[in-house]
């Protein structure tokens, strides 16, 4: 192999990296900064899918020149796509203790999904409730159940006894999608608190399935 083409084989090499590891901390940084306006902001969801997609290419790359195998490249995906969780729960939970100590916490990107400020692909909706399809789907089905009326679940662990209703009702539609998007099986995940993962501060279950899921989860 001549110099000039090892070398242009190193250069690409070491761009990939590099390239994949910048995109990774400027989406944790904008993470960081637009949090002030929206917790679970869609800037997160479109940074990581930016991330994603470029990470990629970059896997691609690395794969058809150096052989790297397929496994590899899913586990250093999952591995950013945990980071990029962890940051946004971090800056979630900062902006959540940061704000009024009324316990209604602060506005998130479900309230501008509610109002109808930003669009949403809607699978189920009554009085109370409204499900709809994660922009950042983690399996080929993926759908947010949430109350329409947050009334202080900004988290699981908030729940009064006065809620047990509404708390009810969230699992019965999730169930309910589930079994009909995913009549082979589902999974049903909420996340509570920084360590809990919760990067939005109004109580959300998620729904998963059309493949198999593994274990333990996280």
């Amino acid at each position: 192999m001549s110099k000039k083409i090892l070398s242009l084989l190193l250069g690409l090499r070491i761009q990939g990296g590099a390239s994949s590891f910048v995109i990774n901390s400027s989406s944790s940084a904008a993470i960081t900064e637009r949090t002030s306006a929206c917790s679970y902001s869609y800037y997160k969801h479109s940074n990581s899918q930016i991330a994603n997609n470029n990470s990629n290419l970059n896997f691609q790359s690395s794969r058809a020149l150096f052989g790297t195998s397929s496994s590899d490249d899913a586990t250093n995906k999952n591995n950013n796509n945990m980071c990029d969780e962890v940051a946004a729960a971090k800056a979630a939970a900062a902006e959540y203790k940061s704000s009024d100590a009324d316990g209604a916490g602060p506005e998130t990107a479900f309230d501008n999904i509610l109002s109808g400020k930003w669009p949403s692909t809607k699978v189920y909706e009554d009085s109370t409730v409204l499900a709809f399809r994660d922009i950042n789907p983690q399996a080929p089905t993926h759908i947010i159940v949430i109350p329409k009326h947050r009334d202080g679940l900004t988290k699981l662990s908030n729940a009064c006894e006065d809620q047990e209703g509404i708390l009810g009702h969230l699992l019965f539609v999730a169930q309910s999608v589930g079994r009909k998007e995913c009549p082979e099986g589902f999974r049903v995940v909420v996340n509570d608190g920084e360590q809990g993962a919760q990067s939005v501060y109004h109580l959300h279950l998620h729904v998963l399935g059309g493949r198999q899921m593994g274990w333990p989860p996280g």
